[in-house]
């Protein structure tokens, strides 16, 4: 069963971020700092186990921890880093959160953990109206469908999910911990808000 000290997170910066005018959306400046800093901080009280998924600016985003590649060329978005966290992470429970999230739940990491039984290959948060796909908490037994699903060329998220014993977890209560900036217009109404 997973509680959040056995739990290791994992922030996605991986993407070509195109929206974000091909930026790296997690070194992006928000309010001063850099993206993924908020999504750090946010992260930090919650669990001691944090890892960054990039494939561009390793050297910078080292500043803030343990950064690992995909292993899949090409970015194959969320799954590619999700494929390469099962291999470069032991942990049998694996969280993984965007890098463009900068308001994220302070108790994500314990309702995810909460939320799972020892049959629960994923967990995904729901806000209340959507679930939120990246934001996750998997298995590591997942490992060999997803490579599956990857080698047939899928990238769908959702469609691997259907494909295990996935759970939603209520976030209803903060429906606005779930917004994500692709855009400098996104960013720029965000960082106004603050």
């Amino acid at each position: 069963m997973p509680m959040p000290e056995n739990t290791h997170w994992v922030i996605l910066a991986g993407g070509q971020a195109s929206r974000m005018g091909g930026n790296d959306k997690g070194l992006v400046q928000l309010a001063g700092r850099a993206m993924v800093e908020h999504v750090i901080d946010t992260l930090k009280p919650q669990t001691s186990a944090i890892t960054i998924n990039a494939n561009r600016n390793q050297d910078t985003y080292r500043q803030y921890g343990d950064v690992f590649g995909d292993h899949i060329e090409n970015y194959p978005g969320p799954l590619g880093g999700m494929h390469a966290a099962l291999h470069h992470l032991k942990d049998e429970w694996i969280g993984f959160v965007p890098c463009d999230c900068p308001r994220l739940p302070v108790d994500l990491v314990s309702r995810m953990a909460a939320a799972c039984s020892e049959d629960t290959d994923i967990a995904v948060a729901h806000d209340g109206e959507h679930i939120q796909p990246v934001v996750t908490l998997v298995n590591r037994r997942i490992l060999p469908k997803l490579e599956q699903f990857l080698a047939n060329g899928d990238r769908k998220i959702i469609l691997l999910y259907k494909q295990c014993n996935m759970i939603t977890v209520d976030f209803s209560d903060q429906p606005n911990a779930f917004v994500n900036l692709n855009t400098p217009e996104e960013l720029q109404q965000f960082g106004q808000d603050l």
